[in-house]
């Protein structure tokens, strides 16, 4: 019988055509072929092994590991956008009775754990799981009503949900409160907070000031130290992040974006956990007044939360404009379309523009240049409406639609529309 390896040119096409709908399986039929039995690698025509980039824990060229933030790969959906009954072989972690708690207390934007709140509890497992011997467990103080349900997923052992009024809005008297009535029940060892706009950069100083310590901000690594008091020495960014600052770590810390990786390979109970004792009643001196309308034409694309981004795909620029008024989104363009006058320069989304990191960017009729993937990269989430299935953004989006831009729009808008005119007769 010859030694001679048939090749299946087509079956190597679909491996590397991540949107293909057999991609999945073709992926795990070569992996079993190519010897490794895993559907991240495969055995290519030449004898060269090939990886999938893509894959849960690849590991990149320079030894750096890549992390999926679109939770495609822990949700279970396939690259083509079919759902796929994937078995989550995670392991299963429980911490009946913990040695100590790290204490982090999210952002929770929107309801939901933000990229950065995922990191700040990535970090946190690494303080609780330094010791095998006697593990910590992480708690999660989570602030008003909230829409996330995968708490467990994200490294959390021990959950305390404070739903009362009191919290919602701006609230830092009602919360500091609470994270003190925390303190006295359990005395946490370690306090994590993120080192953002949003409210932790706040609150965590207001919490250092109240328990009498001298906060790290700006926190960015951990480094085992068996001097420091804790056991832990952090490296924090100073002089407007010209200066790396090396100190022991104290109680409470103050985190940016990155600064460690999400939990992905296990999960944990996020048991519900309630105060023991009531929390003191308060009369605040600060009252909020609600959100304040905001026109989102008059919002610098680096502070917007959700843009709608045109590109050279756009034929009927007065219906993208009508499409974004109807959404309440900011406007956004490639290169392409300012450079045609379709756009301001202000509104240029890119490298060679603007930087955004909005929580929501939907690309209308955009590619995907590199100079415009480099200005989006710090959006939580990606949405793309293009005709071409093979396009750089269609790649990079968490949802992408496959048509022509203008009628997907015109149907976006007549859902949005009938959904507020239900709620107004409604009320």
């Amino acid at each position: 019988m010859t030694e001679i390896r048939r090749r299946d040119p087509r079956r190597e096409w679909v491996a590397r055509n991540r949107l293909h709908p057999e991609h999945a399986s073709v992926l795990a039929a070569l992996g079993e072929i190519g010897g490794s039995g895993a559907a991240s690698e495969w055995l290519g025509p030449q004898g060269v092994v090939r990886r999938n980039p893509h894959a849960i824990g690849f590991i990149g060229p320079n030894g750096v590991k890549r992390i999926d933030r679109s939770g495609a790969q822990q949700g279970g959906e396939a690259p083509g956008g079919t759902r796929q009954a994937v078995k989550d072989d995670r392991r299963h972690v429980e911490i009946p009775e913990p040695a100590f708690l790290v204490a982090v207390v999210p952002d929770m934007a929107g309801g939901r754990l933000s990229g950065h709140d995922k990191d700040l509890l990535g970090l946190a497992r690494r303080l609780a799981d330094a010791d095998p011997e006697c593990p910590g467990a992480v708690l999660a103080v989570v602030f008003g009503e909230h829409k996330e349900g995968s708490f467990g997923e994200a490294g959390i052992d021990r959950l305390l949900h404070l739903e009362d009024a009191i919290y919602a809005g701006f609230a830092p008297e009602a919360r500091l409160a609470a994270l003190s009535t925390i303190e006295r029940e359990w005395a946490p060892r370690h306090w994590l907070l993120p080192d953002s706009l949003l409210g932790g950069a706040d609150l965590g100083r207001r919490l250092a000031a109240r328990l009498g310590e001298r906060p790290a901000t700006g926190v960015w690594q951990l480094e085992v130290d068996a001097r420091s008091p804790l056991g832990w020495r952090c490296t924090a960014r100073g002089a407007a992040e010209s200066l790396d600052i090396l100190r022991p770590l104290p109680r409470v810390a103050l985190a940016l974006a990155e600064c460690a990786e999400p939990v992905d390979e296990t999960r944990h109970a996020a048991a519900p956990l309630a105060l023991g004792s009531e929390l003191p009643a308060l009369l605040s001196r600060v009252e909020d007044l609600g959100q304040v309308a905001v026109d989102p034409a008059g919002v610098a694309l680096a502070e917007a939360e959700f843009i709608l981004s045109g590109g050279n795909g756009i034929k009927d620029w007065d219906r993208f404009h009508h499409a974004a008024r109807v959404l309440g989104a900011t406007e956004g363009a490639s290169r392409v379309a300012v450079d045609d006058g379709h756009m301001a320069r202000d509104r240029q989304v890119g490298a060679t523009g603007t930087w955004v990191t909005a929580r929501v960017y939907l690309a209308v009729g955009i590619s995907g240049a590199i100079q415009h993937l480099q200005g989006i990269q710090g959006c939580d989430k990606v949405v793309a409406i293009n005709m071409d299935p093979g396009c750089d953004m269609i790649k990079r989006a968490d949802l992408a639609v496959i048509g022509d831009s203008a009628p997907v729009l015109e149907a976006l808008v007549a859902l949005v529309e009938q959904s507020r005119e239900e709620k107004r007769d409604a009320a």
